[in-house]
């Protein structure tokens, strides 16, 4: 669901938020859920959540916070001139969300996530997620007492040590 409501400056005429969501609805575009004054509810678009394996520890991130959310990204329409907004995504993951509000041709919302959709990925979680175990890692076996011949370019002969100071002038003095 996406608000619009008359705008709180003389350079926005209208000021447009996603408020809600509504799982399992009908196809819509722009449909009018209700009016009050100036302000109007718009079922924007019927977008599908889909959920991937390979994000389950994204999702499980954000089923631990206090107030679970989902995030709509709304891309901008052109083609429109009464409504300046298309819905392009929804997603449960916050580290997905995240990579879209690092663009500034999108505007990312963040509404709270319904009883029945948390339980729905936490049922995905369950089955699909496999903890990671930490693998450090190790240094290979390299011998560092050995000689370093054919340090720089072995074409050209060098009789001394090529990490030497250079030599110094003496100036003789008067």
């Amino acid at each position: 669901m996406i608000r619009k409501s008359p705008g709180v400056t003389r350079w926005a005429k209208w000021a447009w938020r996603v408020v809600g969501i509504l799982p399992g609805a009908a196809p819509a575009n722009w449909k009018v859920l209700h009016t009050h004054g100036d302000v109007t509810e718009y079922h924007a678009a019927t977008v599908p959540l889909n959920l991937y394996v390979s994000d389950t520890e994204a999702y499980m991130h954000e089923l631990r916070t206090r107030e679970p959310s989902v995030y709509i990204v709304l891309s901008a329409d052109t083609a429109s001139p009464d409504f300046p907004w298309k819905v392009s995504l929804v997603t449960a993951s916050p580290y997905e969300g995240q990579d879209y509000c690092d663009s500034a041709e999108v505007l990312v919302e963040k509404v709270s996530m319904p009883e029945g959709m948390h339980a729905w990925i936490a049922d995905f979680i369950n089955r699909h997620h496999e903890e990671e175990t930490f693998v450090k890692r190790k240094r290979k076996n390299a011998r560092v007492d050995d000689v370093e011949d054919g340090i720089g370019d072995p074409r050209i002969a060098q009789d001394s040590d090529v990490y030497r100071s250079p030599h110094q002038r003496r100036v003789a003095m008067k």
